[in-house]
């Protein structure tokens, strides 16, 4: 099977497992584990920050950070299409016990207007902004890369009325290769940033939280409190740090894939998808002109041995990673010219 639909399928290399099997096993919620501090200052390195909390997912790391930063207590305002509102399950509200406001936007960018007009202070009526979050790439937007003048002027807004910044960085190290800058470049910009290994870096397991020391021990608890803690963990930070140290740099191979695959697909019919919109390693083809729905194409594409997954009832996502190379990408477009063309007529 070709599997196209996500990159958290990327198996651990051989480095990575090496290094696993000799892994230290400290109890990470209690002492600590010198692998995972290893893998946590090496994250705050990476991306300009004071330190570094290492959790099971990146849906984790955002609710820690919202907790860590609001105190279960007034309004996050974040670009209406973002993860952190549409793909985990009402955490925000449920969990965090803050309230959202859903901001317009181009491409994952927030309509700053819109977003300097949304700010409240706290009153005796209403607690406020508390949190304003940003995401980068973008996959609610095709895995679109924020621009870092518009990151700038969010977080220049933010210091001016008081408020913390929070990103949504899982991809962060593609959007890094996409700018053609350090991930410390990008997360100047922000006060805490999270992003996984576990996608693209091709490790097994875990995200990571970064920000000042301050924040990030107060993050510890509220880990604990979300049942985030881990024993010995250690083996699984190593296959992170090995991540960090030697699978950035490919991280272009998998965006010339996406171009690939979407230049192909632009090929069989320009409504498909623009290959001027790909920026990283996520291509979204909009099939609704054919008159079937994603989840129908979705199923075809895995009776010709490919796994895909619908974005929505009219598009499909495909996303590229270490195990997808030329003859993957020409697969795929070959299947899809076939089912284009026995479903237009």
């Amino acid at each position: 099977m070709i599997d196209l639909r996500t990159d958290t399928v990327t198996q651990p290399t051989a480095a990575m497992l090496a290094a696993m099997q000799q892994a230290t096993q400290g109890d990470d919620s209690r002492d600590g584990d010198p692998t995972v501090m290893r893998l946590e200052a090496l994250s705050a390195e990476r991306t300009g920050k004071e330190a570094g909390l290492y959790m099971p997912s990146g849906t984790m790391t955002n609710l820690v950070a919202v907790l860590a930063h609001t105190s279960r207590a007034g309004e996050v305002l974040l670009e209406r299409g973002a993860h952190m509102l549409n793909t985990e399950l009402g955490g925000l509200s449920a969990v965090a016990g803050v309230y959202y406001k859903a901001i317009p936007g181009t491409r994952g960018a927030m309509d700053e207007d819109l977003l300097r007009e949304a700010v409240r202070p706290m009153t005796r009526n209403n607690f406020g902004t508390a949190l304003i979050c940003m995401e980068t790439t973008h996959n609610g937007a095709g895995g679109s890369v924020l621009p870092l003048a518009h990151m700038q002027r969010v977080h220049a807004l933010a210091r001016e009325r008081g408020i913390a910044v929070h990103t949504d960085g899982a991809r962060l190290f593609n959007a890094a290769t996409a700018l053609g800058v350090p991930a410390a470049e990008i997360a100047r910009h922000t006060d805490s940033v999270c992003f996984c290994v576990s996608k693209g870096l091709s490790a097994p397991v875990g995200s990571v939280l970064c920000g000042t020391r301050d924040f990030i021990e107060r993050a510890r608890a509220f880990r604990r409190m979300v049942g985030g803690n881990m024993r010995q963990a250690g083996s699984i930070a190593a296959a992170g740090i090995v991540a960090l140290e030697t699978m950035v740099d490919r991280l272009k191979d998998d965006h010339a894939a996406a171009k690939r695959l979407a230049a192909g697909f632009h090929a069989i019919d320009a409504s498909l998808t623009d290959p001027a919109g790909v920026e990283t390693n996520i291509v979204r083809a909009n099939v609704g002109a054919s008159g079937r729905s994603a989840a129908q194409w979705a199923e075809d594409f895995r009776a010709r041995g490919i796994a895909v997954s619908p974005a929505d009832t009219r598009s499909l996502r495909f996303v590229t990673h270490r195990h997808i190379g030329d003859a993957e990408v020409d697969a795929a477009i070959a299947a899809f010219a076939e089912i284009w063309k026995s479903s237009v007529r």
